[in-house]
């Protein structure tokens, strides 16, 4: 899983059937001590996030296998928004 931040929407009004219905947001990834050096990437919504959530997604064939039977052509799936992050800084010595 990756953490990131949904930064704009995709339209689509022709795609493949197996993907009408679905939304497409463009997430910017982002790790758990700030911003990402990572290019965005776009990820399929099913679950109602925005711009400006902080998701979590999964990447690869875990995306491509959210509808039991059908692998879709996906490669990213929003599967979280973010309430909250607590990371413990420790010091290394």
């Amino acid at each position: 899983m990756q953490m990131g931040t949904v930064i704009g929407n995709v339209w689509a009004t022709r795609k493949e059937d197996d993907l009408t219905g679905l939304k497409f947001l463009v997430v910017q990834p982002q790790s758990s001590n700030g911003p990402s050096v990572e290019e965005p990437f776009v990820a399929v919504d099913r679950i109602g996030a925005g711009v400006g959530d902080q998701v979590l997604v999964t990447r690869g064939s875990s995306a491509a296998n959210m509808s039991g039977n059908v692998r879709l052509p996906i490669d990213a799936l929003i599967i979280g928004i973010i309430d909250s992050v607590d990371v413990e800084k420790k010091e290394v010595k």
